[in-house]
């Protein structure tokens, strides 16, 4: 039965079109999801910073203390020269021990770690972590089953390895502006202003 233009439809509920949530707006409008966002950001932040502080001063873990960057080390051509699979194994031996590699690897580390644990420059940091972490994973090719020199590769996965979901958790962060709780993100967008492709 339809209305008649005299009668009151005060009664009658609006009806509202439904807004998608964007992803950034919801973790923000959970704090539950801020802190587990937050705790998954630092952990994987410090997992760069810490790799970048063992092979620039051989802490004894991954990098003796004669390998340490700081002392003559190379942190890139015990990993790359050790590669023999794929079909990028050829390149990689011809990149291992190159300053430029060197260089270029550690300011990676160095600037993912602490832009990912301190949550400014998000995005940017994605990029190149998830860059660097395609590369790793493109050493190891996963794919294949056995190496050039015959031994067995013990692949667990074909497809997806810790590369993979490094790069991935770098992108959810990012894109959900992780740098928001218990991070210096606020500010860091407050000072970009416009420029999102800094946040």
């Amino acid at each position: 039965m339809s209305l008649k233009p005299h009668e009151n439809t005060a009664h009658v509920p609006a009806q509202r079109s439904a807004q998608p949530t964007s992803f950034p707006d919801f973790v923000a409008g959970s704090p539950t999801a801020g802190k587990i966002l937050a705790v998954l950001r630092i952990v994987t932040g410090f997992v760069f910073l810490w790799a970048f502080l063992d092979k620039l001063f051989g802490l004894g873990y991954a990098t003796p203390a004669k390998g340490a960057w700081i002392s003559g080390g190379s942190p890139t051509k015990g990993f790359l020269s050790s590669v023999h699979i794929g079909p990028f194994e050829s390149m990689f031996h011809a990149w291992a021990g190159t300053w430029w590699a060197d260089t270029l690897f550690m300011l990676g580390l160095a600037g993912v770690g602490i832009a990912v644990i301190a949550g400014v420059g998000l995005r940017l940091g994605a990029i190149a972590g998830s860059l660097m972490m395609l590369m790793m994973w493109s050493a190891e090719w996963p794919f294949a089953q056995s190496m050039s020199t015959g031994e067995a590769t013990h692949s667990s996965n074909p497809i997806i390895d810790y590369h993979i979901i490094y790069a991935l958790i770098l992108i959810v962060v990012a894109a959900a502006a992780g740098g928001n709780t218990w991070g210096l993100g606020r500010r860091w967008a407050d000072l970009t202003g416009d420029r999102k492709w800094l946040r």
